[in-house]
Order: structure tokens, then C-alpha cells, then sequence
């Protein structure tokens, strides 16, 4: 059954479901460090650290395909230091990688610093290193067989990555090929400027900022009110708010409150992008906005009770890092 006001002429809801989905995005190796706060200034704070692989846009494709996407596929860009594992983690976990090699960069680093307190709230130091995904690296062909891109807000905040956005939406466009973007960071948007951020994703079908993101992209401080104004812009806004659910608005008015679904937060990051890899997994298989969204806020549950931004594979070892 249909969810009130589904109409199967808009886009994002054109049944062509069976093809891929296709990520564009960073693909970086995440340190994270779990401690309990506060951080003591100029001595040591005990921790416990692991190696992950994480990047927002990695991220979202390995959720994708963990909630049931037939085909995801991955374009990013990595350091020769860590290339073999990196592929190695994304296959593994059933996401098909077309990572192009930087000879110049090593691979992005982000530090998430994990308060083990009862929020278990992040910080981020971000090496963003090979995220220098420029025109060159795409191929209209990547689109073959897709029925869908996702575009990390991440490529949005570097000269040679816009330059790819723009490539990429515009051959998505000639196809008919819905696209959906996610902002990625408040701090880096408040650095671009919003009007910029917002002329350059001028045409997505799907935005799906966080609920700090919306409030910065529209300057409302009311989340409802924010997810109502972009929606006049983008056909489909989906807001994310952790622990409040998520907020689906359209044309102009919100027309779903999605509760979170319960969680015992043991580590945050990657929290958003399983909400987003989930949610453009169900509404591939057809699923209302309203539905994905709750099967979102599922993913997102699942992430925050595990360490790093990937779901819990099946017999999942401790691997080799670089």
C-alpha cells in the first residue's frame, strides 16, 4: 500500500528500480578513540583505539548493500598506502569499488575522538588526503545499469571534487537518473557558504541533511520549519535528528515524523550515513519516503551500538590494517 500523496510520477519514485545504485564519495581510514571525558589537557587521557575503515561516502554504500541494495557501487579515490585494504573492506561487504589510485596523496584520515559517556557524542580531526576526486575520474559509463546516484556532501567542499559533482549530476540529468545528496558537515558548509552549497546542488531529487545542517541551510532555528523550506527547493528532504527521528518533507510541508528507533549509543560515527545507505536502499525496493525513513532510523540505531561507520558483518575478523 501507498503511502498518502506517493505519486509514482515524480522521479525518485519512477519504477526502475532494479538497477544499481551508484556512490560518489570519500573513502577514508578512521581512528577512533573511545575515552571517557574529559580530555586532560597536556597529558594522557586513557583510550581505547581501533583502525576502521570509514568516509561518509564508503560509508553509505556498505550500509546500502547491507539493508538488501542488489548492486552499489563505489567511485572514490585513495592513497597507494592503503588501497589493497580498502577494496578488500568494501567488497567484503558487498559493494562493488571503482577507486581510482592517487599517486601524489595518501589516503584520508579522520580521527573521531568517541566520548564513552551515555550520548557517546564525536569529534572529528579530518586529513581529508586523497579526497581529490576531480573530472577526470569519471566516466559516463559509470552510470550504466544505474538507477540511482548518491553524491557525499563531502565533494562539495574542494575545487577539483565540485568540478566531479557538477560532471556527475549533469550526466545523471541526460540520463533521467535520480540524485540524491547529503551535506555531510555543518562546519565545512558554514566554510563553503550555503548559497554556494545550494546553487551547486541546484536539480538533486533527495537531500538528506542532519537537523544542524538544515537549520544552517535555511538560517531557521525550528527543524520542522527548515525541512519545510528546503522541500520548496528540493522535491524530497529528509532531515535526520539522532535521537529525535527524522522529519520527511515535500512541496512545501512536512508530511512525516519518523520516531528514532531505540539505541544504546556506544560509538556515533557513520550513525547518518546508515540512515542514508538504508534509506536509499528501501526506497529502491519501492518503499514510501515515510517508510525508508524509518527503516533510516533502524540503520542508524544498529550503527551507534557498534564501533566505527560500517554494519557488523557476518563472521567479520579483526582483518589487517595499513
Amino acid at each position: 500500500m501507498r503511502e498518502p500523496g506517493w505519486d509514482a510520477t515524480s522521479p525518485y519514485r519512477r519504477e526502475h528500480r532494479d538497477g544499481a545504485l551508484l556512490v560518489v564519495g570519500d573513502v577514508v581510514t578512521d581512528v577512533v578513540a573511545q575515552y571517557r571525558g574529559p580530555l586532560a589537557s597536556g597529558t594522557d587521557t586513557a583510550a581505547a583505539v581501533r583502525t576502521v575503515p570509514g568516509g561518509a561516502g564508503a560509508n553509505v554504500a556498505c550500509w546500502a548493500a547491507h539493508w538488501g541494495c542488489a548492486e552499489v557501487r563505489l567511485l572514490g579515490r585513495v592513497g597507494a598506502d592503503a588501497a589493497a585494504w580498502h577494496e578488500r573492506e568494501l567488497t567484503a561487504s558487498g559493494v562493488r569499488p571503482h577507486l581510482v589510485v592517487d599517486p601524489a596523496a595518501p589516503t584520508g584520515t579522520v580521527i573521531c575522538l568517541v566520548d564513552t559517556g551515555a550520548s557517546a557524542e564525536r569529534t572529528f580531526l579530518t586529513d581529508s588526503g586523497s579526497l581529490r576526486l576531480g573530472p577526470d575520474d569519471w566516466s559516463p559509463s559509470l552510470l550504466d545499469g544505474v538507477a540511482w546516484l548518491h553524491l557525499s556532501g563531502y565533494l562539495f567542499f574542494s575545487e577539483s571534487c565540485r568540478a566531479l559533482a557538477a560532471v556527475a549530476l549533469e550526466s545523471a540529468r541526460a540520463r533521467g537518473v535520480p540524485v540524491s545528496v547529503d551535506p555531510a558537515s555543518a562546519g565545512f558548509l558554514t566554510e563553503l557558504g550555503v548559497d554556494r552549497f545550494l546553487a551547486l546542488a541546484e536539480g538533486i531529487d533527495v537531500l538528506l541533511p542532519s537537523r544542524d545542517e538544515a537549520c544552517l541551510l535555511t538560517g531557521l532555528p525550528d527543524t520542522a520549519d527548515a525541512a519545510a523550506k528546503l522541500s520548496r527547493h528540493v522535491p524530497l528532504v529528509v532531515v535526520k535528528q539522532g535521537g529525535a527521528g527524522a522529519l520527511v518533507a515535500e512541496s512545501g510541508t512536512v508530511r512525516h515524523l519518523v520516531p528514532a528507533t531505540p539505541a544504546a549509543p556506544v560509538d556515533t560515527t557513520g550513525a547518518g550515513d546508515a540512515f542514508t545507505g538504508a534509506f536509499l536502499a528501501a526506497l529502491l525496493s519501492g518503499s514510501g519516503p515515510g517508510e525508508a525513513a524509518a527503516q533510516g532510523c533502524r540503520a542508524g540505531a544498529l550503527a551507534v551500538e557498534r564501533v566505527g561507520g560500517r554494519p557488523q558483518r557476518e563472521m567479520e575478523g579483526p582483518g589487517t590494517v595499513p
